[in-house]
């Protein structure tokens, strides 16, 4: 997708954009040429183009911002609320014992088991960081590390494998 939120600009994004617009509404209304809105308000000819065609249509209303694109989430802000709540109990309270991460299947089923809607990983990966959650790292380093072998690696094998 072209935007870091999954698919669309956000709410402040858009109203900036319906600026631009409203903007460009005032400059027609002027008696501005379209190129010349296009340079000021630094945007294409083609978008001062149809904004002009939008505003002589229907005047600035119909340079108002539609809202979001595309289909409306399955995933509801109150559900958010309470999956939120059960990520933090971890994944043993949801009968994830051999360890304590959360992989994005394991949340998929999580909201699957208690809504009945099931998400895809790419799915649950975009909820999740609308959410506000990231990609962890473990704390520690892994108790098996062998820090000889390592250096050898660093030394020996990334030279070769960097050269290429």
């Amino acid at each position: 997708m072209r935007y870091p939120d999954g698919g669309g600009l956000t709410v402040k994004q858009r109203a900036r954009r319906e600026q631009v617009r409203f903007e460009a509404a005032e400059l027609f209304a002027q008696g501005v040429t379209l190129p010349q809105v296009a340079r000021r308000l630094r945007v294409s000819r083609k978008s001062a183009y149809a904004w002009h065609a939008r505003w002589r249509d229907g005047g600035v209303e119909a340079l108002r911002s539609k809202g979001p694109s595309g289909c409306p989430s399955r995933m509801k802000p109150e559900w958010r609320a309470w999956l939120a709540a059960e990520l933090e109990k971890g994944p043993a309270a949801h009968g994830w014992m051999e360890d304590q991460r959360w992989t994005l299947a394991r949340v998929a089923t999580v909201i699957a088991r208690r809504f009945h809607v099931r998400f895809s990983p790419a799915q649950t990966w975009r909820i999740l960081r609308q959410m506000g959650f990231s990609v962890q790292v473990p704390v520690r380093r892994a108790a098996e590390r062998d820090e000889e072998a390592v250096a050898t690696w660093i030394k020996e094998t990334w030279p070769r494998v960097e050269r290429r």
